[in-house]
């Protein structure tokens, strides 16, 4: 009787001291895949450091994140629940949910309040901030580019005339080489991407151009995280626990971009630590901390904002049926207000 009432005491202590941990030590992590829009790279920085500094495994998550191909290349894998979660670019989003309305993919969290969509080029070869300098122009436009997909808006909200403009599909990885040697005037691109690149390539910072479209009247957002069907029905909890790690995480990336360029160069060994660390800031300082964000955090959006984004995105086609903001963005799994405040 003895030896079995001390084993009992025994068992009992150890069940409680499992009940005393916390939950996500108490019980097996949930496993969560995301995929990215591109390589490892600056802007990759935040979901790295949130792994690297167990955030994600604070909130009992074991996260693997993949590379992309595209910010447009995301969605299908996210709406398919081949991920659960995915980084890309909304306004992709919203044509795709107009062209699917029964699959329920969904924006959880703003991360690019103004898009890094972009005209680059080379001063050299006649461009200026003058969007007059754009015609006679030879232009890199890949044809899957998302940046290159709003050409459109910009050409009508600023009544741009491009029958003197030429536009040759080229592939992602010769774009900016093109552009290096002068093959052609102009690129489009993301700045973070094309802009850094030329840089590395030894074009002069005195002779790149940068024309970014939100400051040509695209009132268009950026790159958000989504979430498939399937995690949004079966594990909502799942969502709100990324979003606090990976928010807490951006926080320290702002606060220390270096420690998020050399997280990048762990998963990237072609990678140049100055390179990253370059591209991380200007995402920062052109795309992350905006005057918005600043003042309310990161995260959300104005809907008046919004709803300009989709009469916008409706001049590159129409819509089938114009969806409603609540059809591809959420703010339910967000963070407290309070707690997405950047300092």
């Amino acid at each position: 009787m003895f030896e079995i009432s001390r084993r009992g005491t025994v068992l009992g202590l150890a069940m409680a001291g499992l009940t005393a941990m916390s939950p996500a030590l108490a019980q097996a992590p949930t496993k969560l895949r995301l995929t990215l829009d591109w390589r490892f790279e600056g802007p990759s920085a935040p979901f790295l450091i949130a792994i690297d500094r167990g955030y994600f495994a604070a909130e009992g998550l074991d996260v693997t994140v993949d590379t992309g191909n595209g910010s447009r290349e995301a969605i299908p894998r996210v709406a398919s629940n081949t991920y659960d979660l995915g980084f890309g670019d909304i306004n992709s989003l919203i044509r795709f949910r107009d062209e699917n309305p029964s699959v329920n993919l969904k924006a959880v969290m703003m991360v690019y309040d103004r898009p890094p969509f972009a005209i680059i080029g080379r001063k050299s070869k006649g461009i200026t901030t003058d969007l007059k300098s754009l015609n006679g122009k030879k232009f890199g436009a890949p044809a899957t580019d998302a940046a290159y997909a709003q050409w459109p808006i910009m050409r009508a909200v600023n009544n741009i005339d491009q029958s003197t403009m030429k536009f040759e599909n080229v592939g992602f990885p010769v774009r900016e080489p093109m552009l290096a040697t002068g093959e052609v005037d102009a690129v489009f691109g993301f700045s973070i991407s094309s802009v850094i690149n030329l840089k590395a390539r030894g074009v002069p910072e005195s002779d790149i151009v940068n024309l970014l479209m939100s400051d040509y009247g695209v009132e268009l957002y950026g790159n958000v995280i989504m979430a498939s069907p399937k995690l949004l029905a079966e594990n909502p909890e799942a969502i709100r626990k990324f979003l606090r790690a990976f928010t807490k995480a951006w926080r320290d990336v702002i606060k220390d971009p270096a420690a998020g360029a050399a997280a990048v160069l762990k998963r990237n060994d072609v990678a140049k630590q100055e390179v990253e660390l370059d591209r991380l800031k200007m995402l920062i300082e052109q795309n992350i901390l905006t005057p918005t964000v600043k003042r309310d955090g990161i995260g959300a959006v104005i809907p008046e904002r919004f709803e300009k984004a989709l009469d916008q995105i409706a001049l590159t086609a129409p819509f089938k049926n114009r969806p409603k903001m609540a059809d591809v963005f959420t703010i339910e799994f967000l963070p407290a207000a309070a707690d997405r405040k950047i300092n």
